[in-house]
């Protein structure tokens, strides 16, 4: 049964025509009706509130992705929204890797079952790695795999000189967080997580994260969040137990490139490819990497007409990637 307190929050937001607060309120009472074991009144309830922003009538769960409901006002500023088509099938993960993103998909398609335990299904995710291996294409895989929209945290304009402003701001996105499902991407979540960046103010960063840390425990919301950095040792050791997982990224060994290979050039022909030869050659260079070497030679192809690739074209692509690699790479004193 809604609190008086929801009832009268729930009314006035209708009065004042607040439609955020309004479906913010109408989502906590789902989720307090989950919790007292209501799963099947909670579900319509959700199943309500999604139609109701998407201007039409229910449809039975799982038919239909959640609508999408762009970010207005500031919040376009703050949000990147869209629907992606990735799934789990496209990447080539570690065994391990692959069965807790499972879990979790099976968990959130499982969302009122579990809760009509009392339980929670896991939805709070920090990514940590180097750049390339995967961690953005998960968040993309998650919100195709559920059908629901992903919306990429905008730090650039997230974070400002005034720290005041920037809680402010995040304070914005968790109230999104709470009234449309989905899933929420904190990319390089360093700059919220780790004390710099500011110079010496390090008092207000500290304040910055002690409110995301506080609205990351509160939040009973269905939203899957996602936290992702390259800097795992520079984050703040509170911010660790907030997330349901943890999980680690790298790069590919010898069997995933080859796996990688394949999979990136499905559909074009190879002639007589030496696979064993390519995963060495390609040894240290990243799925982003191996996924641009593999389009390079495609295209390379493609301009001249030719309907197969050879080992060798493919050796030429990985080798440019692999020299570009170490061009970059900090050198040694």
């Amino acid at each position: 049964m809604a609190s008086a307190d929801q009832l009268k929050a729930l009314l006035k937001s209708h009065i004042d025509g607040d439609d955020g607060h309004f479906f913010a309120v109408a989502m906590q009472m789902a989720a307090h009706e989950a919790k007292l074991g209501h799963g099947k009144l909670a579900e319509e309830l959700r199943g309500m509130i999604d139609a109701a922003k998407a201007g039409s009538v229910p449809v039975v769960s799982g038919k239909r992705p959640t609508p999408i409901a762009q970010p207005r006002g500031e919040l376009a500023g703050l949000l990147d929204a869209y629907y992606p088509k990735a799934r789990l099938t496209e990447m080539v993960l570690d065994d391990s890797t692959s069965e807790r993103l499972q879990r979790l998909i099976k968990e959130q398609r499982n969302f009122s079952k579990i809760q009509a335990h009392g339980l929670s299904p896991r939805r709070k995710l920090l990514l940590v790695g180097p750049p390339g291996t995967g961690k953005t294409l998960t968040a993309s895989v998650l919100a195709g795999e559920l059908g629901i929209p992903l919306f990429v945290v905008r730090l650039d304009a997230l974070i400002t000189k005034f720290m005041g402003e920037t809680a402010a701001k995040l304070r914005q996105i968790f109230d999104c967080i709470a009234s449309v499902r989905g899933v929420y991407f904190f990319d390089e979540f360093d700059a919220i997580g780790a004390q710099r960046g500011f110079g010496n103010d390090v008092g207000e960063i500290r304040r910055v994260l002690n409110s995301f840390l506080q609205m990351l425990e509160q939040d009973e919301s269905n939203s899957i969040i996602i936290a992702a950095t390259n800097h795992p040792q520079s984050l703040d050791y509170a911010l660790f137990r907030r997330f349901d997982d943890v999980i680690q990224y790298g790069l590919p060994n010898q069997v995933q490139i080859v796996e990688l290979l394949k999979a990136k050039l499905s559909g074009f022909n190879i002639a007589k490819p030496s696979w064993s030869s390519l995963a060495k050659i390609a040894d240290g260079l990243n799925h982003a990497e191996l996924t641009r070497a593999v389009q390079e030679a495609i295209k390379d192809a493609v301009i001249h007409d030719r309907e197969i690739l050879t080992s060798a074209d493919l050796k030429k692509t990985l080798e440019e990637r692999k020299a570009v690699q170490q061009h970059l790479l900090p050198k040694q004193p």
